[in-house]
């Protein structure tokens, strides 16, 4: 399967193609893989994602789905690459992982079925949809802070065509330890699915990118962690978390919180008590 990554490459972006260890540019420049400075394989007008979609990641939140789908929108400020930093702003706690794949659009789709929406699509690649969760109490209807905010959108190693997405493992790693291990197959609406349903509103033009959804177990993760998300087929995305330069500023907005909502979601279990316990003293 041919996979495509961008690299900064004499001080420029430049797109290249894997050749074992090595990454090849149109010109026939190579660099070493593991030396290379990586860049999000695509340069997408917008990156949308699905709430819920893996079971186990519903089974574990304890509810049932809606009979279609619900998304939210992260702002392409918040792209990040292979082997980038993901910063967890001063002051916050909560930043969890989700190890997902992404979809990326091949050309133009607006009102198409399930049954064409591969020919829309022009690959894959690894994604981890971060949640930075001390912001849920104010920001769960639309997520843009919880999962928009700068870094929290990494992307690659590469775009890889012809993938099959059916039956495939995904895989997340925190300091070399699995702490997520599901299937695209637990997946309740499939690649396809999710391509047709934002395009009967929303043209997705080409570079776009749609996240696909998470399995079980997303927790929180510490400054100095090494997260790396692993997609049969599509290689493995790697960050190291850091911690933000400098603090959320308190003259200003929302600041960050410990409800139970804010703590059942990051951590996990509890369920049936989001959002009804009083907060934290």
């Amino acid at each position: 399967m041919p996979e495509y990554r961008r690299i900064l490459l004499g001080g420029a972006a430049v797109q290249v193609t894997v050749d074992g260890d090595e990454l090849v540019a149109g010109d026939g420049r190579r660099v070493k893989t593991e030396t290379a400075q990586h860049l999000p394989p695509v340069v997408p007008s917008k990156v949308i994602a699905v709430h819920l979609n893996h079971r186990s990641r519903v089974d574990e939140f304890r509810i049932g789905l809606p009979g279609t789908p619900t998304y939210f929108h992260k702002p392409t400020s918040s792209l990040n690459a292979h082997r980038g930093a993901i910063v967890r702003p001063e002051g916050c706690k909560w930043l969890n992982y989700e190890g997902e794949v992404a979809i990326v659009i091949g050309k133009s789709a607006r009102n198409i079925s399930p049954e064409e929406a591969g020919e829309y699509i022009a690959g894959y690649t690894v994604a981890n949809d971060y949640g930075l969760h001390d912001f849920r109490d104010t920001d769960a209807g639309s997520m843009l802070r919880v999962k928009g905010s700068d870094t929290l959108c990494p992307l690659g190693p590469g775009l890889v065509t012809d993938w099959d997405f059916h039956g495939k493992r995904l895989r997340t790693y925190v300091n070399g330890e699995v702490v997520q291990d599901g299937s695209t197959d637990e997946m309740t609406w499939d690649m396809h699915y999710l391509v047709a349903d934002i395009a009967r509103t929303i043209t997705l033009y080409p570079g776009d990118v749609l996240l696909s959804g998470t399995p079980a177990n997303s927790r929180p993760v510490q400054p100095g962690d090494v997260v790396e998300v692993e997609v049969e087929g599509l290689g493995r995305l790697t960050n190291h978390i850091v911690t933000g330069p400098t603090a959320i500023r308190t003259d200003v907005g929302a600041q960050p919180t410990e409800s139970e909502e804010v703590l059942s979601t990051a951590l996990g279990g509890d369920w049936e008590f989001r959002g009804i316990r009083p907060p934290r003293r």
